[in-house]
C-alpha cells in the first residue's frame, strides 16, 4: 500500500556502536584489500578504516528505522522489495578503531517513480564527542510501491559532483567477483540482516530475483580498493567524498571491468562498474581527493 511521504524529516536516533579493530580489518579483507594500513598496527601505530567502511554502520541505523516506514503505511512484503540505487558519501575524516560512534538517522526525501518510489536516508557518523566523521546519503527504490501526499525533498542534500574526465590517464581493470563474496561480505561487515536475498536463494526468489546478487556497496568498495591502487593512494584520508549510482546486477561467480579515468582539473576520479554481459553495475561513479593530499 501507498506511504506516506509526511513522514520526511523524521529522524532516529542516535543508535551507539563500538568499533574495534578486527572489525575495520574483516571489512577489508571482505572486499579483498591487502593494503597494510588496513592491518598492519606494527608498521602504522593503529590501524585505519577502509573508506568505504562507514556504510556498515548506515545499514545497521538503516534498518532500525524500518518501524517508521511500516507505521507510514509500508507493508513488511513491500519492504523487502526495495533496490539500492544511489550512494553518496562525504568522508570527513576515516575510522580509526578501537572507537565510539553515534549515527543519528533522518528520512531525507520522497519521490515518485514510474517504477516505484524513491526514498533517500541519511546518516550523520560522529564520534564520541560528537565530531563528524561521515555523512551518507542513502537512496533506495520500493518497486511497485506507491505514495501518498506530494514529492517531498529537505534541504542540504548536495548535488551529485561533476567530473570533467578526459584525461589520457585511463584504466580497465578486471575484478573477480567469487561465488561466496556476498556472504564473506556480510559476515565481514557485521550486516544485523544475514539471510537475505544477496545470500540466500530462497530470500532471493521472494524478492523477484533468480539467485542472490553480490551488494552494490561492496562491489563499491571492491571498485575505490582498486582505484587507490591504480593512483598509488594507500591513505583512505585522501578521499573526501564517493558517489555512485547502481544499476545492473552482479551474480557470483563472475567477471567484472572497473573503468576509470583521471579528470584534469581536479585529479577526482571518474568511473564506472560494468557486470559480466557489459551492462553498467556501477554508472556515474565518482571519487574526489581531500584537496591537501
Amino acid at each position: 500500500m501507498p506511504c506516506d511521504s509526511r513522514i520526511v524529516g523524521g529522524i532516529a536516533g542516535p543508535f551507539e556502536y563500538d568499533v574495534d579493530e578486527f572489525w575495520t580489518m574483516a571489512y577489508a579483507a571482505g572486499v579483498g584489500d591487502a593494503n597494510p594500513r588496513y592491518f598492519d598496527s606494527l608498521r602504522f601505530g593503529r590501524v585505519i578504516a577502509h573508506p568505504v567502511f562507514p556504510v556498515c554502520l548506515a545499514t545497521r541505523a538503516r534498518w532500525r528505522m524500518e518501524p517508521m516506514f511500516i507505521e507510514a503505511g509500508l507493508k513488511p512484503e513491500e519492504s523487502i522489495r526495495s533496490v539500492h540505487v544511489t550512494q553518496d558519501m562525504i568522508l570527513h575524516r576515516p575510522i580509526i578503531p578501537p572507537e565510539h560512534v553515534r549515527v543519528t538517522a533522518m528520512i531525507s526525501a520522497m519521490e515518485p517513480r514510474r517504477s516505484g518510489t524513491y526514498l533517500l536516508t541519511s546518516y550523520e557518523i560522529a564520534d564520541g564527542g560528537g565530531a563528524p566523521i561521515a555523512t551518507i546519503h542513502w537512496g533506495r527504490l520500493w518497486r511497485g510501491v506507491g505514495m501518498t501526499g506530494p514529492e517531498r525533498r529537505m534541504p542540504g542534500i548536495p548535488p551529485a559532483p561533476v567530473i570533467e574526465s578526459g584525461s589520457s590517464e585511463r584504466a580497465e581493470i578486471g575484478i573477480h567477483i567469487p561465488p561466496q563474496a556476498a556472504i564473506v561480505y556480510t559476515a565481514c561487515s557485521r550486516a544485523d540482516n544475514p539471510v537475505n536475498f544477496h545470500t540466500d536463494t530462497a530470500a532471493a526468489n521472494r524478492s523477484g530475483l533468480a539467485r542472490p546478487i553480490l551488494m552494490g556497496v561492496a562491489t563499491l568498495a571492491m571498485a575505490v580498493s582498486r582505484i587507490m591502487e591504480w593512483q598509488g593512494r594507500d591513505n583512505p584520508n585522501d578521499i573526501a567524498r564517493i558517489h555512485a549510482r547502481f544499476g545492473a546486477m552482479v551474480f557470483m561467480p563472475s567477471e567484472v571491468l572497473l573503468r576509470a579515468a583521471r579528470a584534469d582539473r581536479n585529479s577526482a576520479i571518474a568511473f564506472e562498474v560494468l557486470n559480466a554481459d557489459g551492462a553498467a553495475a556501477i554508472r556515474d561513479g565518482a571519487i574526489v581527493w581531500r584537496a591537501e593530499s
